[in-house]
């Protein structure tokens, strides 16, 4: 049928996006459903597994509404990586929240292993860090009395939330992780290619609580959905596939994800150990296995959502506000950003955030917003040292409709940035994927940002960065 479409499932921090794609890349539909993100006083940042899945089936009941289930040829489903919980295998039931990507509530115990940090990135190209999904299995087993029941009668699941949402969504009711979630729980090392019989012992997670790792391609299994059975024929992670979102992998680019966190993603010909970079796996069929160095900005809109909280400003509005602004401004503050714990290239997940100088609410969120170029500039620098610099930057995200950044990112690689039309990054790089990656599926157009020359934006980079090192430790 000409009218066929490839349905993209993105569930991310914030809410579950379906779009509908033809094989040219053309929209014919979309869905969007919010879901909450609870934070508490502990700090412990969850989602509810049940508001989630409803999320989903929701989002795609709305989306046949635009595009009729029976025109669904495939779907794919793409997941925050490091988010899992645990669950009863004989219904499926949760028996933990959803512990979000963002929660470090293991960190205290995870400094016990410290000593070993050098083995983790040998067998995994990941730090020792409590974002990943290893201390946060360990915690649900050493805190939940029903997690360890369940574990006590064979019944314990524990796997990255897209295990769980396809066990729950299709047919069959799968137990299998995708390489790149399972490559982000500290369990499973893309060098073996295989859950890592060492990293089990060593955070005490039994092989019979996890799922079978397979490729982020292949037969899933059939959703049903009014009376339609669709083939899943694509499972990874949300950055994962995000580089698709231009076409077909570019290995001379550097790809910018501004969301919630902001990721770069460096494509390299096979996994690298490039501390403190991350080796990401974000393609895994029967002829491929590609792989990223990737930085990771834990605080990218998270750390405007810190500064509305913390200051009591509208960040959307200074936002607006900033997008025509000058590139410098040499009286703001600068902002130490470790909102979410401070990712790569410091690796410090206690890091306290903090403004260093003074300055009126819009040039504290212009620092703030400074502050995330300048991460991704560290970053860039560390993928420089392992490999080939790159030829320019490919943005995407919300973040990236500021201009302001844009133009930061820019100056400070002194490399062209291409900005898409089309924000939802995750989503249509999703359905470039689930569509059999054709030729003729567009790529939206796209707008230049060309490098500017201003030696006082390097100044303050390289002031930021000695204030940064110094507070790191």
């Amino acid at each position: 049928m000409s009218d066929r479409v490839y349905v993209a499932i993105d569930q991310g921090g914030h809410a579950t996006r379906a779009t509908a794609y033809d094989a040219a890349g053309t929209v014919h539909g979309a869905a969007f459903v919010s879901i909450a993100t609870q934070h508490n006083a502990l700090g412990h940042v969850e989602h509810d597994p049940d508001e989630v899945l409803a999320s989903v089936t929701t989002a795609l009941a709305e989306l046949a509404r635009h595009a009729p289930a029976v025109r669904w040829a495939a779907a794919g489903l793409a997941v925050q990586r490091s988010s899992l919980l645990c669950w009863d295998a004989v219904d499926g039931g949760p028996l933990s929240p959803v512990i979000s990507w963002q929660d470090r509530r293991n960190a205290a115990w995870l400094k016990g292993l410290a000593r070993r940090a050098a083995e983790v990135h040998r067998l995994t190209g990941l730090p020792l860090s409590p974002h990943y999904g290893a201390s946060k299995i360990r915690w649900c087993l050493d805190h939940l009395p029903a997690v360890r029941a369940a574990a006590a009668q064979g019944r314990l699941r524990a796997a990255p939330l897209a295990c769980w949402l396809l066990h729950r969504l299709l047919r069959e009711r799968p137990f299998v992780a995708d390489a790149a979630t399972a490559a982000r729980t500290l369990l499973w090392s893309p060098f073996e290619r295989d859950w890592s019989e060492e990293l089990l012992a060593m955070f005490g997670v039994p092989r019979a609580v996890l799922p079978r790792a397979t490729g982020t391609a292949g037969n899933f299994g059939t959703l049903d959905h009014e009376g339609t059975a669709v083939p899943v024929t694509v499972c990874s992670g949300d950055q994962s596939v995000v580089p698709f979102a231009a076409g077909p992998l570019d290995g001379a680019a550097a790809y910018v994800n501004l969301g919630t966190g902001a990721f770069a993603l460096r494509p390299v010909p096979a996994p690298l150990r490039a501390p403190p970079l991350l080796t990401s796996v974000i393609r895994v069929d029967e002829t491929r296995f590609d792989c990223v160095l990737e930085g990771s900005v834990n605080g990218a809109g998270a750390a405007l959502e810190w500064f509305e909280r913390h200051q009591g400003a509208a960040a959307d509005r200074m936002l607006a506000l900033l997008d025509a602004a000058a590139i410098v401004d040499d009286g703001a503050p600068f902002f130490l950003n470790g909102v979410s714990g401070l990712g790569s290239p410091f690796w410090n997940p206690d890091f306290e955030s903090r403004f260093v100088g003074e300055g009126a609410e819009l040039q504290q969120c212009r620092a703030v917003l400074e502050s995330v170029a300048f991460l991704i500039k560290a970053n860039l620098d560390e993928m420089d040292r392992h490999h080939a610099q790159a030829a320019r930057l490919v943005v995407s995200g919300g973040l990236a409709e500021n201009r302001l950044l844009c133009r930061l990112l820019a100056a400070l690689s002194e490399l062209p940035v291409d900005r898409s039309s089309d924000r939802e990054a995750t989503s249509r790089g999703l359905g470039f994927l689930v569509a059999g990656e054709p030729r003729e599926f567009q790529a939206p157009e796209s707008t230049r940002f060309e490098p500017e020359d201003d030696p006082r934006l390097l100044a303050r980079y390289l002031k930021w960065l000695e204030l940064m090192r110094a507070a790191a430790g």
